[in-house]
């Protein structure tokens, strides 16, 4: 045996070694429960799921317990052949992403009573877990993720450093400032979590084809598969791509570049340690975020996974173009190396490591997207074709993964929110180098402090608008959204523009303001080409989109504002609608949502004669913001522009200064202003028409975080933050956007029937007192001892000068005036509900001075 004292050169001679002969057995005993290689399958099928790790084997279960007819998984080899078999195990009810968090909550609850129900044992080692707190940051990190989780169903709380002690008694206290503790956290067998998903799969109908590799997809003019196997052909409804590092090979059968690539991941286990063995109890699962590691205990030693940086570790390369054949349950050769430092940060933390014998080391492939988190969810423009891909913690997300897309496939529509997977953010613009510098990356920074308006810059840029250049020399500081480039603020001679995370306000927070004040006070210029953009044009287009949205549609010429709803009367998506033609309109919507809105709007376009054309990527965008912005405007165009002329909410064909655009009077920041969309090719040469001609009136650059400020003071609802799947139009105050009187739309029973109910729950305002820190979404809203909300957005408001949330209250408490306390890094500041929107947007203010002077009038007749 090797001790890990040893010179680093020998351990990896060692090590490699072992890791071949003491993880051969492993393989073979496995192997033994293959079945024979021909198997009588069903011609037809509703779903086939492709892949027999922990993520199909959980959608095949929930699937059949659902009580789906003929559903079915196929396995190339024999089930957990893929990442599965080879995983540390972890679960946790911790993601700091928040709409994950419940399926972790789902998983740790299902793995709990899985055994129950099955007869099969699965290994749920449940000690909790222990995030290290070593430094100050990361003890803001703490209180800030305990904010944030508050809210939801699994418990967290902070503990000293005594506490700490004695959950690890061996454990080297050197700068331990405390821990973050998560109970019913732990680890679980991989293998027999596996197997128990699959007897309860099969007690319900569900069936496993092993040794059924699929080798060709075909799709029938009725949108059915046909799915080739070496035992048979398999007609199915549905198909469900859980093939983990063999993803690409399937969506490549059907036409698509999934952006996956292995990465490898290692972990070393230990001998029986004595320290270890004479405890009374089990460790918590550890995690040393400084030092890039988590550690548990494995039956009497240790387990310890690093992750090392960007520049070390490797990534599966080779297999873009295709997985080598007959990979399946082998490792990689193991490279100590790379992983030194991480363990040798254990040893220092956990002594007794430094005289411990390996008795395995494991390098396998774990799948990741370039964001680290898998993608869940229908194929934006192929129907009937499913994925489950990219899971860098597939254990712990397998079972609420298998829920929400059995839930989904069921429905024809997700369950609650998690847009956060949709495969539809990632688009054709992705590339081999751009996944793979993101992959490294995202596994390199895996354990990297998190903080608000957090930047990675691998692989960046990737999408770019015409302007990107030229506003990056006008001082544009650029930030990342579905491979978009959007300037967020800009900086002046003398600003710092180095990036500051920070939980506090900072070297932005000086420069917005100063966006702000131009923008109420003289005109700006924005480039929004990251919006979406689509055409829906054909004989039913009217009909069609009439009703996918709960407003009327916009007459000729004219524009709204339009929600998306779902059977079950939650808010699916907000879109902008402009009437361009007879059956002919144009619909925007957020950048980060277009794939998402896209496939929604070509699932429900099958049954009619529409056409629906995507030009985001054709088409740019420039906004112009500002009571001064009609000057500016009416100084390039013959047009009249004046509000008679070019009402709110108005779209016209204009020329200016030659240019042909389409513009429409609508602007996000709520002041005066205009949107022009025009050719990418015309798009440079508008700006620098309007910045020429806009200098005699101060024209300046205004980013997305002044934007975002005027918008929550205008009181204007962001789509993935006060509303989504996970409420309806009337808890987000959409009223005014709804037409029950319109006729029907997809959706509009279950507002009437929700009419009918009493509200739980209501979208409120609130001016919170504060330092030198504001609100953000998902932070935790307390009365008393209680947490009965959460907020959903949150700025400072230049306009008036205070900080400003948005956030969910129930009924009793949301009558302006009521108070409460909204959490923010381990303090609670008092918060009061308050009537909105707190500054009237342009066009309202506009129509009230109008009826002030016409009341003056009447009282001098």
């Amino acid at each position: 045996m090797a001790m890990l004292s040893c010179h680093n050169n020998k351990l990896s001679h060692i090590f490699h070694k072992l890791h071949l002969r003491n993880w051969s057995t492993t393989i073979l005993s496995l192997s033994e429960q293959k079945s024979s290689n021909k198997q009588k399958i069903k011609e037809n099928v509703e779903v086939a799921v492709i892949g027999g790790g922990v993520v199909g084997t959980s959608i095949l279960y929930h699937l059949a317990k659902q009580g789906v007819k003929d559903v079915v998984l196929l396995e190339k080899t024999e089930l957990t052949a893929g990442s599965t078999w080879h995983a540390a195990g972890l679960v946790t009810a911790y993601h700091p992403t928040p709409n994950l968090k419940y399926l972790h909550w789902y998983s740790v609850n299902l793995y709990a009573q899985l055994e129950k129900e099955t007869g099969q044992a699965v290994g749920f080692h449940r000690p909790g877990s222990l995030r290290l707190i070593t430094t100050k940051g990361r003890l803001e990190e703490a209180q800030y993720t305990l904010s944030r989780q508050r809210v939801h169903d699994a418990h967290m709380w902070l503990i000293n450093p005594d506490e700490v002690h004695k959950s690890a008694p061996y454990m080297n206290m050197d700068g331990v400032l405390g821990g973050l503790f998560t109970p019913g956290d732990g680890h679980i067998d991989p293998y027999s979590l596996t197997q128990a998903l699959a007897i309860g799969a099969r007690k319900n109908g569900g069936e496993i084809y092993l040794n059924t590799p699929v080798t060709n997809l075909r799709q029938n003019t009725n949108g059915f598969w046909n799915i080739e196997t070496p035992n048979g052909v398999i007609k199915a409804k549905k198909i469900v791509n859980a093939a983990g590092f063999w993803g690409r090979e399937i969506g490549k059968m059907v036409g698509i570049e999934h952006p996956l690539i292995p990465i490898h991941h290692q972990y070393v286990v230990t001998n029986t340690i004595p320290e270890v063995a004479e405890l009374k109890f089990e460790i918590p699962v550890f995690r040393d975020l400084e030092n890039s590691y988590y550690l548990r205990q494995e039956k009497n030693g240790l387990l310890i996974g690093p992750y090392e940086s960007a520049k070390v570790m490797k990534v599966q390369s080779d297999w873009w173009d295709g997985v080598t054949p007959g990979f399946g349950k082998e490792l990689f050769s193991s490279d100590l190396e790379r992983i030194m430092p991480h363990l040798q940060a254990s040893m220092e933390r956990f002594p007794c490591i430094a005289t411990a014998d390996i008795v395995s080391v494991v390098a396998g492939p774990i799948t990741y997207t370039p964001d680290i988190l898998p993608m869940v969810g229908p194929f934006p423009e192929i129907q009937n074709y499913w994925c489950a891909l990219g899971f860098g913690y597939g254990i712990v997300h397998a079972g609420g993964v298998g829920k929400f897309l059995a839930d989904w496939i069921q429905s024809d529509e997700p369950p609650k929110e998690l847009s956060e997977l949709d495969p539809g953010r990632y688009g054709k613009w992705t590339t081999k180098e751009y996944v793979l510098e993101k992959a490294r990356e995202s596994y390199g920074l895996n354990t990297l402090q998190y903080y608000p308006k957090e930047e990675r810059t691998g692989g960046r840029p990737m999408r770019v608008s015409p302007l990107y250049e030229i506003l990056k020399e006008n001082g544009a500081q650029y930030t990342f959204s579905s491979g978009w480039e959007v300037p967020k603020w800009y900086a002046q001679k003398g600003d710092d523009t180095s990036y500051k995370p920070s939980y506090y306000r900072t070297n932005w927070f000086e420069p917005v303001r100063r966006e702000v004040q131009n923008v109420l006070n003289n005109v700006s210029i924005a480039d929004i080409s990251a919006f979406a953009k689509f055409h829906i044009t054909g004989k039913d287009a009217s009909k069609f989109l009439n009703y996918m949205v709960a407003n009327k549609l916009p007459s000729i010429g004219r524009t709204n504002v339009s929600h998306m709803l779902s059977s079950t009367g939650k808010v699916y998506a907000e879109v902008t609608v402009s009437a361009l033609a007879p059956n002919h309109y144009l619909v925007i919507t957020g950048g980060g949502s277009e794939y998402h809105d896209l496939r929604w709007l070509i699932d429900h376009a099958r049954k009619y004669d529409v056409q629906i054309d995507n030009k985001t990527d054709q088409v740019s965008a420039i906004s112009i913001n500002g009571p001064r912005s009609r000057v500016l405007l009416q100084k390039l165009t013959s047009t009249d522009v004046s509000d008679k002329a070019f009402s709110f909410m108005q779209n016209k064909e204009l020329d200016i200064g030659g240019i042909p655009v389409l513009a429409l009077r609508v602007s996000y920041t709520g002041e005066l202003g205009w949107e022009f969309y025009v050719e990418n090719s015309k798009a440079l040469d508008l700006y620098i028409k309007l910045l020429t001609a806009g200098q005699e009136l101060n024209i300046d650059h205004v980013g997305a975080y002044a934007i975002n400020s005027m918008r929550i003071e205008k009181g204007f609802r962001l789509w993935g933050s006060e509303m989504n799947m996970d409420v309806g139009p009337y808890e987000a105050g959409l009223d005014f956007f709804i037409k029950l009187d319109k006729g029907d739309f997809l959706g509009r029973d279950a507002l009437i029937s929700h009419k009918r109910t009493i509200q739980k729950k209501r979208l409120v305002c609130m001016i919170v007192q504060t330092d030198n820190i504001d609100p953000e979404g998902d932070q935790a809203i307390w009365l008393g001892d209680e947490v009965i909300g959460n907020t959903t957005s949150g700025c400072y408001g230049y306009t008036v000068e205070k900080s400003i949330a948005y956030g969910y209250l129930p009924y009793y408490i949301s009558e302006p005036g009521n108070e409460v306390y909204i959490e923010m890094l381990g303090k609670k500041y008092p918060a009061t509900v308050v009537t909105e929107p707190l500054v009237q947007m342009e066009a309202a203010r506009a129509r009230k001075a109008k009826v002030s002077i016409a009341d003056t009038a009447m009282v001098f007749i």
